[in-house]
């Protein structure tokens, strides 16, 4: 998605189409890299702005994105390479063209409003969810097991088994923090994405391939490689159907495509979507959770509607006034969804009162100072987060709408916005951390970095850790876990060399996939007694005796004596 202060679009973009041959690499098409528009070879979602070079000034503006996007690379001389300071893993990464952008800077003295967030019900729902009200006294995890074993173990609990709370209350000492690569790719990677019951896990690579891995016994095995159509520049968004059986892909197209992962047949059908617009692109897609529409966002800021039964387009929304990046629904039951775009806003429809020649959302979401990137909603139809070119995440109440001034707010905020998020550093304006006026967000996440593309974040996982953390992907190559109730910086996961687009948490195991640019697909998971979970660095409350002698292993205090007595 580009920003909607750019007046010239590029005129070149690739439609890939079916009918294309496949050259040696891979590519869906026959034009060799060298011969590759701009606007082919950008790093972002959307291609960048057509430059003119017909100027100095125009130049330095080619020259600085051609560095930024890592399409070129000062060499130095031997003498200036010999006299450099610079480390060696530094030297690698401007040599593989995919250096991190620097971290968000937010002021040292920034502190997050809590007012709104205290006094709202997520704080008691959460609480109640991770255990803290009814497990005070028995925050021991060393205890939690012994309880359990003997059979005898808390309120509301069957044949020994741990709740919900409990759970969480544990998981929250044994956060991910060391990543292993489960997969490389030569080209980015877009998308990643664990199916409802993290028995499969598809990524999406600009190589224009889908991949199928089996992840039923902890490891990744690639079950399925499928061969993207229609492709310009990269599959944008993927989604598994609710009973896994199907995927859905879309890119600069004009169409959804649909391929079933299981069956002797292969089937690999385009859903023609029907567009207006000469240069249209589905940036955002997801199945309704009866499987039968399929719901999706375009540039053109129209939302579509598709019918897998009658297999056509039902309904066209105009939506937005700007490009439209992200739906999602807001419970299973499929009625209820969100859309929100470059133009700052996020809208809540009713798909029982949809009407075309009418499209009027049920209430708006306004706060934000740019576009947003990414929907995740809590599945409550309550409460969902969106991630914004302003370098924030904000938590919104469904209870709570915008009034008719706050959104205006934020149309004029957007429309001030002069700066490129796909090539250019985030101007000092936007680092600000005061709020627009009338600002009805519950809470304000701050601490990771938009840059690039349409960046990703997600509620963690509900079996796990009771949605008590919200993880976003950030340009600078890591994962930034937030608390949802403090804000605070839970953990920042750093292990890749580009922008981490997409971050995937296991529904039900203590395990995080992100997918970057650097090709990588890391695997995060809890390993060792490190200093970020260490009994001063963690949270008070989940402390148990550990004995540093004892292979740093977390042991009740009598277990501990019997060994030191050994």
């Amino acid at each position: 998605m580009g920003s909607r202060n750019t007046t010239n679009q590029a005129s070149s973009q690739s439609s890939g189409r079916g009918d294309e041959q496949v050259n040696d690499q891979g590519r869906g098409s026959s034009t060799p890299s060298s011969e590759r528009t701009l606007d082919e070879r950008a790093g972002a979602d959307t291609p960048p702005p057509q430059l003119n070079s017909s100027t100095d000034s125009d130049l330095a503006t080619i020259l600085a994105y051609l560095l930024r996007s890592g399409q070129m690379r000062v060499i130095e001389s031997a003498n200036a390479r010999a006299n450099a300071l610079s480390s060696s893993d530094e030297e690698s990464d401007t040599e593989f063209g995919l250096a991190p952008t620097s971290e968000a800077r937010i002021p040292s003295d920034y502190k997050p409003d809590k007012s709104l967030i205290n006094v709202n019900d997520i704080k008691p729902l959460l609480s109640y969810q991770c255990g803290e009200t009814y497990n005070k006294r028995r925050r021991n995890v060393s205890q939690m097991v012994q309880k359990r074993e003997i059979g005898g173990y808390g309120r509301g609990n069957f044949h020994g088994n741990y709740s919900m709370g409990d759970r969480a209350l544990m998981q929250r000492a044994y956060l991910p923090n060391v990543m292993t690569p489960v997969a490389k790719y030569m080209d980015k990677a877009f998308c990643g994405v664990y199916s409802l019951n993290g028995d499969t896990f598809l990524t999406a690579c600009q190589d224009q391939k889908l991949r199928l891995y089996d992840t039923k016994d902890g490891h990744f095995n690639l079950m399925k490689s499928i061969r993207a159509r229609d492709v310009g520049w990269s599959v944008l968004d993927t989604a598994f159907s609710p009973d896994g059986q199907h995927v859905i892909y879309s890119s600069w197209s004009d169409y959804i495509h649909i391929c079933n992962l299981y069956g002797d047949q292969e089937t690999h059908l385009a859903l023609d979507i029907v567009p207006e617009e000469r240069r249209f692109c589905i940036f955002t897609l997801t199945f309704s959770h009866d499987s039968n529409e399929i719901l999706a966002g375009a540039n053109d800021g129209c939302i579509y509607v598709y019918d897998r039964e009658v297999n056509q387009r039902i309904l066209k929304i105009d939506g937005h006034e700007d490009d439209l990046g992200c739906v999602r629904y807001a419970d299973i039951t499929s009625q209820i969804f969100y859309s929100a775009g470059d133009d700052g806003l996020c809208k809540v429809w009713d798909r029982r009162t949809l009407s075309e020649s009418d499209p009027k959302p049920v209430g708006v979401f306004a706060g934000h100072s740019d576009g947003i990137t990414y929907i995740d909603s809590k599945g409550d139809a309550r409460y969902l987060i969106t991630n914004c070119k302003d370098q924030s995440i904000k938590l919104w109440d469904l209870r709570k709408f915008s009034n008719p001034q706050a959104q205006e707010a934020t149309r004029r905020a957007v429309s001030k916005q002069s700066w490129d998020y796909r090539w250019m550093q985030v101007p000092k304006s936007t680092l600000r951390t005061s709020s627009l006026p009338l600002d009805s967000s519950v809470f304000t996440y701050r601490g990771h970095c938009i840059l690039h593309t349409l960046i990703r974040c997600h509620f963690s996982p509900a079996y796990t850790t009771g949605q008590r953390y919200v993880c976003t992907g950030c340009a600078s190559g890591a994962v930034v876990v937030y608390d949802v109730l403090t804000g605070e910086v839970v953990t920042k996961l750093k292990g890749h060399r580009a922008c981490v687009r997409d971050v995937s948490w296991h529904p039900y195991k203590p395990e995080l996939i992100s997918t970057s640019w650097d090709g990588v697909i890391g695997k995060w998971t809890y390993c060792g007694y490190t200093a970020m979970n260490s009994d001063n660095d963690r949270d008070p409350s989940m402390r148990s005796e550990v004995d540093d002698g004892i292979d740093s292993l977390r042991q009740s205090q009598r277990l501990k004596q019997r060994v030191m007595h050994l």
